[in-house]
């Protein structure tokens, strides 16, 4: 992986503002969180899970808050405009810089983003963020902004927004861009159902052994979205990214599936 160099981040981080802030246009290529996750998210070997160097991060953070000021800058009215791959890329891009952000408020002294939180109180419910001039939270983007928008209807956006856990799909060490939406949310998905870790095909009991997401969301999956009619016709659909075995794909395509849900890994997902 190419990688900018420290000073190159630092010359960007000093033009930003006059670029970002005053420009007449968003920058739909979300050029500064591009080069911040460039440069801080590793793949594993097999690139199905990535880490993020929060310590990096935290060097070079007023370079992502001069990012975060420019999704803070955009108006409502703004937003309206662009195009529904704009607005869907910006809003995850926005889910993911606000959270690596909101780790970075107590990092190191946390092990899980739910550190953040307390019984009565949830991290993804804390305002801590305003978005089109009013506070906002991440649960705010991605279950208001997002799903309950209706104007979306993509369940793929559970395998893009990442809650900073080891559990969690992948950060994409690239942005999220309009023209490109498309292949990243299918590559994000083949990426999150490849994690053997993470999801499974039980050939002995025939059993699918997946991710806690599915049980969460099941009903995003039901909704005849990119053609999903159930939880198992969306794996149906990828049988083939969920297990190497082309019998166990025959079984999962053509029979009817046992599930189970796996315990969620909430620990940090940090680069150490």
């Amino acid at each position: 992986m190419i990688r900018v160099s420290l000073a190159t981040l630092f010359l960007v981080a000093v033009l930003l503002p006059s670029y970002s802030l005053a420009a007449e246009t968003f920058d739909h290529e979300h050029g500064a969180w591009n080069l911040l996750i460039r440069n801080h998210v590793r793949w594993d070997t097999s690139r199905t899970a990535s880490q993020v160097d929060y310590a990096e991060f935290k060097r070079n953070r007023d370079f992502l808050t001069r990012y975060l000021q420019q999704l803070s800058a955009v108006t409502r009215q703004e937003f309206e405009q662009f195009n529904r791959n704009q607005q869907l890329a910006f809003l995850v891009n926005t889910y993911n810089a606000f959270t690596v952000d909101l780790i970075l408020s107590r990092y190191p002294d946390l092990e899980s983003i739910k550190d953040l939180g307390s019984f009565f109180s949830s991290p993804w419910k804390k305002d801590f963020f305003d978005l089109f001039g009013e506070p906002q939270n991440l649960d705010g983007i991605e279950h208001d902004l997002i799903r309950g928008s209706g104007r979306y209807d993509e369940p793929l956006i559970h395998f893009a927004v990442n809650c900073a856990s080891i559990g969690c799909p992948a950060l994409l060490d690239e942005a999220y861009v309009a023209e490109e939406l498309d292949r990243q949310l299918l590559g994000s998905t083949r990426s999150f159902l490849s994690d053997r870790s993470r999801n499974r095909f039980d050939a002995e009991t025939g059993t699918l052994e997946i991710s806690s997401i599915f049980d969460w969301y099941a009903e995003d999956f039901a909704q005849g979205w990119r053609g999903y009619d159930s939880l198992h016709g969306f794996f149906r659909t990828h049988a083939d990214w969920i297990t190497d075995d082309a019998d166990s794909a025959a079984r999962l395509r053509n029979g009817s599936l046992k599930i189970r849900f796996l315990e969620y890994d909430w620990r940090l997902n940090d680069y150490r």
